[in-house]
């Protein structure tokens, strides 16, 4: 059997270093309830890099004493984008940022329309 490569260590460290860092709860958070009883669960975008190498020294690189030199190197970044509400007989999705306005915007223009259509239809001048 072969000896494992000195890169392959390294890329195994770093590997089992963003298993430790990351799991499910980092993308859908703990659930935190309410004083209604809803529970609130946070959600998150997280973005992973990753790298490793290395290179041997020597004349002889097939040898096992020709020197190693090398390194591994991992970056993580998570972003809050949205809150799910559960609770009350329905489900909702709440967007963090700017264009969580600009949805919520949109989700209300039809009822906000109805109600101008019918205040309309009723009126007499």
């Amino acid at each position: 059997m072969q000896d494992k490569h000195p890169v392959e260590g390294l890329m195994d460290t770093a590997m089992q270093s963003i298993k430790e860092m990351i799991d499910v709860n980092t993308i859908l958070g703990d659930p935190i309830e309410a004083l209604d009883g809803s529970l609130i669960i946070p959600v998150s975008r997280v973005f992973i890099g990753f790298a490793a190498g290395g290179s041997e020294f020597g004349e002889n690189k097939e040898s096992a004493a020709a020197p190693f030199g090398g390194g591994s190197g991992a970056g993580l970044s998570i972003k809050p984008v949205a809150f799910l509400v559960v609770g009350q007989g329905k489900v909702r999705l709440l967007p963090v940022g700017t264009e969580a306005m600009l949805d919520r915007i949109i989700d209300l223009l039809p009822p906000v329309m109805q109600r101008m259509t019918n205040n309309n239809a009723t009126t007499t001048y």
